[in-house]
């Protein structure tokens, strides 16, 4: 679900997702590095809905459709 409802947190959604990877963009990051910091943030309770890789890289995409973000070399990028 890309934005919440009524029953769905905002943390649960991809626009919240979007909003945590945006926040972990402070340098030039690899899907995978992000993936290993979400995993650590998840577990030490910093980040409270459980997403899956692949919600990861939605959130990616939708970032990048809207001009959040930029790839360049294997790196995510925050635009602005």
């Amino acid at each position: 679900m890309i934005i919440p409802t009524k029953h769905t947190n905002f943390s649960e959604s991809l626009l919240g997702f979007g909003g945590y990877i945006l926040t972990r963009l402070e340098s030039p990051v690899s899907v995978d590095d992000l993936w290993k910091q979400y995993q650590i943030d998840y577990k030490n309770e910093m980040y409270f809905a459980k997403h899956g890789f692949d919600n990861l890289l939605l959130a990616i995409v939708f970032l990048y459709s809207i001009g959040a973000v930029n790839e360049q070399n294997g790196a995510i990028t925050k635009c602005g």
